[in-house]
């Protein structure tokens, strides 16, 4: 592959940092399976995680409140947990 074919032109001239994908593009793909197993090994394992790592819980929350917050769109059950973290903080005992 050429470094021109890289990056591709869109309509109004600004180059893509993702394009979409032509019939070309998917005639040389590979499959997962045909890449060398310490590839696929690399690519199937997941790294560190960047933020502590949260426990998963199942809790019951009145409609309204789950309604609230899912309408304020996506990462809503992080917006919960930092709710919740403020109440803790103000209700405080020590």
């Amino acid at each position: 592959m050429k470094a021109a074919d890289i990056h591709r032109e869109s309509e109004n001239g600004n180059p893509e940092c993702n394009p979409e994908w032509t019939t070309e593009d998917f005639a040389s793909a590979h499959s997962f399976s045909s890449l060398p197993g310490s590839l696929q090994a690399k690519l199937s394992t997941r790294g560190p995680q960047k933020a502590p790592v949260k426990e998963r819980v199942t809790m019951r929350l009145s409609p309204e409140v789950v309604a609230r917050f899912r309408a304020s769109g996506p990462g809503w059950q992080s917006r919960i947990d930092a709710a919740l973290k403020e109440w803790l903080e103000i209700h405080h005992r020590v």
